[in-house]
């Protein structure tokens, strides 16, 4: 059961969220404060979102590669990525990171630059400052980044079967699932794993507008 295309999804988007979340809060504030990046972060950060993703898992193909240097480094140390549910992590991470990055940088570009430069004159530290004063004001727009980033990583589909492939119980997640039922004309199983992830993502974007709404209030009392 726990090798079923939905858990290998929820596996890999977990993972892939977890690290999206770290990254994405970490970029996202230094592009704030790096005015002279900003642009460049933007538009290296942002690319994912436009490309699609099938450019992506080819990318990632290459970059894994044993022809290249990064693939040659990774078998000389007997790493194998490549067909690996961590590859599915790792194109899940990619797609779904400039939704992180974005929401979270706008939640912090709302946020009244008189609270940061209060807390400099207190004297805190910039990693004081951003999880006393940034992060808590910011978290409603945290939040649905990390919620918004997990969906999408959870129903990856183009990244990921270039570099993972369609492997049952080891790498095929639900969205290799429902494509491989109607490749064998299986109608009816592409219906369950339909109505299954639509119900999850569904429950997931109801979950993050409740938190929103409640963390929203919070911020006006």
């Amino acid at each position: 059961m726990m090798n079923s295309p939905f858990f290998i999804s929820l596996r890999i988007a977990l993972c892939a969220t977890i690290l999206v979340f770290i990254t994405g809060l970490f970029f996202s504030y230094f592009s704030l404060r790096w005015k002279k990046l900003r642009k460049i972060m933007d538009v290296v950060f942002m690319l994912p979102m436009v490309l699609p993703p099938t450019v992506i898992g080819f990318f990632l193909l290459v970059v894994l590669s044993k022809q290249y240097a990064f693939g040659q480094f990774l078998n000389e140390h007997h790493i194998n990525i490549i067909f690996t549910w961590w590859a599915g992590v790792i194109s899940a991470y990619f797609v779904a990171f400039p939704l992180m990055y974005r929401s979270a940088q706008s939640a912090m570009e709302q946020l009244d630059d008189n609270l940061y430069h209060a807390a400099r004159t207190l004297g805190m530290k910039e990693w004081t400052i951003f999880w006393k004063v940034i992060f808590p004001n910011c978290l409603p727009g945290i939040l649905s980044g990390t919620i918004l980033a997990f969906t999408r990583a959870f129903g990856e589909f183009g990244a990921t079967i270039m570099v993972t492939g369609n492997i049952p119980n080891k790498t095929q997640t639900i969205s290799m699932a429902i494509y491989s039922a109607m490749q064998s004309g299986n109608i009816t199983l592409a219906i369950q794993w339909v109505c299954l992830i639509l119900a999850f993502s569904s429950i997931c974007i109801f979950i993050m507008n409740i938190c929103v709404q409640r963390n929203w209030k919070k911020g006006k009392t």
